[in-house]
């Protein structure tokens, strides 16, 4: 397909790519960072998405600190989008953009009916958000990308990699490497000192949720996938859904 493709199946093809992913996640990033900042700013108790955590932890290894971290994580980023499109030919149009976050929304409004009532349906109860609005904004930014990127690109991905040849069919190897990671993304949030209690509804609701955005990135790619979560994420806290 040409780069003068237009229509459906034109934004649909390039917004999966790696180009769109990073791309639309940017304003993510911008903005969980600075609101991180100032979340954390006096406080003796600061606040962190653990997949952000485990990422720049790792980074930090090569003995980066600080906003180094941050222009290491951009750039590799970036390296990679260039990598896995080279030789594409895709092209940047701000009206996918546009597409991407309406869809987006969509996609949230869809997960929360079908997983939150789901969850209630089973256990007559869907975990709560805690802490003061503010924060769980920024939290809710921040889990959109980095547990997108953690979980999804670099875990549900590389499963996916690993698993295919075994398979004749690659679906099944997407299938698998969807639940298989669904159920470590759940499990992640009860591990270490700073895991939440684990009870079976938490552990039903992330399962599911995790589940739905295994296959949304599967097959809409990241930026969809982490723009989902955090517009969901965002409408729980603040509401949206009762």
């Amino acid at each position: 397909m040409s780069t003068d493709a237009t229509g459906l199946r034109a934004y649909h093809r390039f917004t999966r790519s790696a180009t769109y992913g990073v791309l639309s996640a940017l304003p993510l990033f911008v903005l969980y960072e600075a609101m991180i900042v100032a979340v954390n700013t006096g406080t003796s108790r600061p606040v962190r998405i653990g997949a952000e955590v485990w990422l720049k932890d790792l980074l930090a290894m090569t003995g980066a600190r600080g906003g180094l971290i941050l222009v290491i994580l951009a750039g590799l980023a970036a390296v990679a989008a260039y990598f896995v499109d080279r030789g594409k030919d895709i092209p940047v149009r701000g009206r996918y953009f546009v597409g991407i976050v309406g869809e987006s929304v969509v996609y949230a409004v869809v997960v929360a009916l079908l997983v939150s009532n789901l969850v209630a349906a089973l256990f007559a109860v869907i975990p709560p958000p805690e802490g003061d609005l503010w924060t769980q904004l920024a939290l809710s930014i921040g889990a959109g990308l980095y547990e997108e990127l953690f979980f999804r690109v670099l875990l549900v991905g590389g499963l996916a990699l690993l698993f295919q040849p075994f398979f004749e069919n690659g679906n099944a190897a997407y299938l698998l490497a969807a639940i298989l990671g669904a159920a470590l993304f759940s499990l992640a949030h009860y591990v270490g000192p700073l895991g939440d209690p684990f009870e079976l509804p938490s552990v039903t609701f992330r399962f599911a949720f995790g589940l739905a955005l295994n296959v949304l990135f599967l097959w809409r790619g990241f930026g969809v996938a982490a723009w989902t979560h955090a517009l969901y994420d965002v409408m729980v806290v603040t509401g949206m859904f009762g």
